[in-house]
């Protein structure tokens, strides 16, 4: 079974960089918070760190490896 994950950052400082995620690209309804300086995510929207959390979370930290920068938006399917 195919597993699908979008995400687009909603927003950005310092400190965090936040960002919708879900499996359809229009209806992007879980949230998770990026920790700039750790580089570890947290649900925060009532969510637990289920399979596409982690699969979002992990997306996000290995673009920002290749790219040197946090990505504005991005997809992971495997």
């Amino acid at each position: 079974m195919a597993s699908l994950v979008h995400f687009k950052k909603v927003s950005e400082d310092s400190m965090s960089i936040r960002y919708a995620f879900g499996e359809d690209p229009d209806a992007m309804t879980r949230h998770l918070t990026m920790n700039a300086a750790t580089r570890t995510s947290r649900p925060d929207d009532g969510g637990s760190t289920d399979y596409l959390f982690l699969k979002a979370s992990r997306k996000i930290n290995a673009l920002r490896d290749e790219r040197g920068h946090w990505p504005e938006r991005g997809m992971s399917a495997s």
